[in-house]
C-alpha cells in the first residue's frame, strides 16, 4: 500500500502520463528527464519546478505594458499542471516508450516476440534452400529490381515534395501581418485550403506521370499524404493562434469589441466515440472580471504545453524543419524531449528497418507475387463464374499467411522502428506511436490504438474541429468517410484502378461496431476479438485479391 502510495507520488512529482498502471522506476523513461526530474523543453532547457517565484529568465515588464503583454507573461509562469482546459485540441504528449522497447514496462510477452523473428528465420533460410535448389541462387531478384528501379529520381522527388509544404510558414506570416481579406479567419483560411488541394493533386499525379513502380508509388504516396497531413495540422493551428493573438490584442481597447467567451472545442484527450459537447458554465461576473479571465485564456492558449514557446516565437524555419522530422502528425509550440539523441539505439533501429524490408521483399517475392501470378493467367483462360469464384477463393486462402505476415512486418518497420529512428533523432520523448490493439475487439477500438498519430490527427482537426457544429453521429460518420476516402486513394494509386473494395469495407465497420456493442455481444471480449482477428487477416488477403484479379 505504501509502495503504491509511493509510486502515485511519484507519477505526480515527474508529470510522467501512464496509460495503465505500471511497475515504479522505469529507468527508459528517466532519459526524459533532468536530474531534478524535470522535462526538457524543445529549447534544450529544463522545466524546473514551479516554486511560485520568477526564474530570472523571463524579461521584465515594463511598468506601461498593455494588457495583452501581461496576460501572455502571466500565462508563461502558470505551472504546468495547473493549466486550464485550452480553446483548440490538444495533443497530452508526454515522456513515454513503445510497448517492445526493451525497457518497456509491458515485456511479460517479450518472448513471443522474440518466437516471432525466429519463425521469420526459419522462413528465410528454409526459401533460400529452395531456392538453391530449383535456381541455384538462394534469392529471386524481381521486386529487388522493383525497389531499385529510378530510385535516385524517387529520393529528389520526395525531397522536393517535403521542402514545398514550407510554403505554409511564408504564408501564414502574410496571413498573420495583413489587416484586410487575407486574415486567417476572413480569406486566410481559403487560401491555405486551395493551395494543399492543388498541393496534393500535383504530387499525387507526379508517380504516374512518371511511370514508376508500384512498390515507388506505395512509398511516395504514403509520405504525400503523410505531409499533407503535416501540413494542415501546422497552418491551422497556428491560423488558430493568430486568431486568438489578433482578439488579445483587441482587448487592449474593449471598448468596442466582443468579449464574449472564447468557444472552446472538445477536450482532445477524451476518446473519439465519447466527446460530448461542452457546456461552460460560468459564474456571473462584473464585466472587468470576466474581461480578464477571457485575457487569460487567450493568453494561455497563445503560449505551449510546456510553458517555454509563446506564438509567434515559433514561426521559424527551424522551428518547421524540426516539426517535419519529429513522428507526430499534430503540430504543437513545442514537445516533450530526451535529454540527448542515443546513437547506438539508432544505429539498431535503423538496422532494424532494412531487416524489416528485406522481409518484406522476400515474403512477396517468394508468397505473394506468385500467387497472384498463376491466378492471373488462370483467370484469363476460364469464362465461368463458379471457376473465378473457385480461383480467387483459392488465391484467398493462399495469401492469408503472408497477408499476416506482411501486416506484422509493415506494424513494426514504421510504429517501432521508423518513428522511434526518427524520435531518437529528434529527441522527442513521447514514443507511443501505437497501444495494445491486437487486443481489440472492435474496429473502433482498433483505430485508436492501432496508429495514434494519424488518430490524434483524425480526432483533432476532423472529429473535434466538426464536433461543436453537428452531432456526434454525424462527426464520427465524417471522420470515417474521410478515412476510408484515403485508404481508397492509396489503393488506387498502387493499383491503378479505382474499384472502391477498400472504401466500402472501411465504411461497414461502422455497422459492425454497432453489432458489437449490443448487449448480446458487447461483453464477450474473447469472442469479439477473434472475430477481430478473423475479419484482418480475411479482409487483408480479400482486398489484394480483388484489386489485382478482378
Amino acid at each position: 500500500m505504501a509502495s503504491s502510495t509511493s509510486h502515485q507520488r511519484q507519477d505526480v512529482a515527474d508529470g510522467i502520463l501512464r496509460p495503465r498502471p505500471l511497475k515504479p522506476g522505469n529507468p527508459g523513461v528517466l532519459r526524459a528527464l533532468g536530474e531534478n526530474g524535470s522535462h526538457r523543453s524543445a529549447l534544450g532547457k529544463l522545466d524546473l519546478p514551479n516554486s511560485g517565484m520568477s526564474s530570472g529568465r523571463s524579461t521584465p515588464l515594463p511598468p506601461d505594458a498593455p494588457p495583452s503583454a501581461v496576460s501572455i507573461s502571466s500565462a508563461r509562469k502558470q505551472k504546468r499542471a495547473q493549466q486550464k482546459h485550452r480553446l483548440f485540441p490538444t495533443i497530452d504528449y508526454a515522456a513515454r516508450l513503445s510497448h517492445f522497447d526493451p525497457k518497456s514496462e509491458y515485456r511479460d510477452f517479450r518472448g513471443f516476440f522474440v518466437l516471432f523473428w525466429i519463425g521469420l528465420a526459419i522462413m528465410v533460410i528454409t526459401t533460400m534452400l529452395r531456392n538453391i535448389k530449383d535456381t541455384g541462387f538462394p534469392f529471386r531478384v524481381g521486386v529487388w529490381a522493383l525497389l531499385t528501379e529510378r530510385v535516385w529520381q524517387l529520393a529528389l522527388t520526395d525531397a522536393v515534395m517535403i521542402a514545398s509544404t514550407a510554403l505554409s510558414l511564408p504564408l501564414h506570416r502574410m496571413f498573420r501581418n495583413s489587416r484586410g481579406w487575407l486574415w486567417w479567419e476572413k480569406g486566410g483560411m481559403a487560401v491555405q485550403s486551395v493551395y494543399q488541394a492543388l498541393w496534393l493533386i500535383l504530387w499525387i499525379n507526379w508517380p504516374f506521370m512518371l511511370g514508376w513502380t508500384w512498390t515507388a508509388q506505395v512509398f511516395f504516396t504514403l509520405h504525400t499524404i503523410t505531409m499533407l497531413m503535416k501540413m494542415h495540422s501546422y497552418a491551422f493551428y497556428n491560423g488558430h493562434l493568430s486568431t486568438t493573438e489578433h482578439r488579445l490584442s483587441a482587448l487592449d481597447h474593449p471598448e468596442n469589441v466582443s468579449t464574449a467567451a472564447a468557444v472552446r472545442y472538445p477536450r482532445s484527450s477524451t476518446d473519439l466515440d465519447e466527446i460530448n459537447v461542452e457546456k461552460e458554465k460560468k459564474e456571473n461576473k462584473d464585466n472587468e472580471d470576466a474581461l480578464q479571465e477571457l485575457r487569460e485564456d487567450l493568453a494561455l492558449e497563445l503560449t505551449s504545453p510546456l510553458g517555454q514557446v509563446t506564438y509567434p516565437q515559433n514561426l521559424t524555419l527551424y522551428n518547421y524543419a524540426d516539426y517535419i522530422l519529429c513522428p507526430t502528425l499534430c503540430y504543437e509550440l513545442e514537445y516533450p524531449r530526451t535529454e540527448r539523441t542515443q546513437y547506438l539505439e539508432l544505429f539498431w533501429k535503423t538496422l532494424a528497418v532494412f531487416g524489416c524490408i528485406f522481409l518484406l521483399t522476400i515474403t512477396s517475392e517468394e508468397f505473394i507475387v506468385p500467387v497472384l501470378h498463376d491466378a492471373s493467367l488462370r483467370l484469363n483462360t476460364i469464362h465461368s463464374t463458379s471457376e473465378t469464384l473457385l480461383i480467387l477463393s483459392e488465391s484467398i486462402s493462399l495469401l492469408l499467411f503472408p497477408f499476416m505476415v506482411t501486416f506484422l512486418l509493415v506494424f513494426l518497420v514504421i510504429f517501432e522502428y521508423v518513428l522511434g529512428a526518427f524520435a531518437e533523432i529528434t529527441c522527442f520523448a513521447d514514443r507511443h506511436f501505437y497501444s495494445d490493439w491486437w487486443n481489440s475487439c472492435d474496429w473502433l477500438e482498433f483505430s485508436r490504438e492501432w496508429n495514434i498519430p494519424v488518430h490524434h490527427f483524425l480526432r483533432r482537426h476532423v472529429y473535434g474541429a466538426s464536433r461543436p457544429y453537428m452531432s456526434r453521429n454525424m462527426s464520427t460518420l465524417i471522420t470515417f468517410l474521410l478515412s476510408a476516402l484515403g485508404h481508397e486513394l492509396v489503393m488506387g494509386c498502387i493499383t491503378k484502378k479505382l474499384r472502391g473494395y477498400g472504401f466500402l469495407a472501411q465504411m461497414l465497420q461502422l455497422p459492425i461496431v454497432a453489432l458489437q456493442r449490443t448487449k448480446a455481444v458487447r461483453g464477450k471480449r474473447l469472442f469479439n476479438n477473434i472475430c477481430f482477428w478473423i475479419s484482418m487477416i480475411l479482409g487483408l488477403s480479400m482486398m489484394c485479391a480483388l484489386y489485382v484479379l478482378v
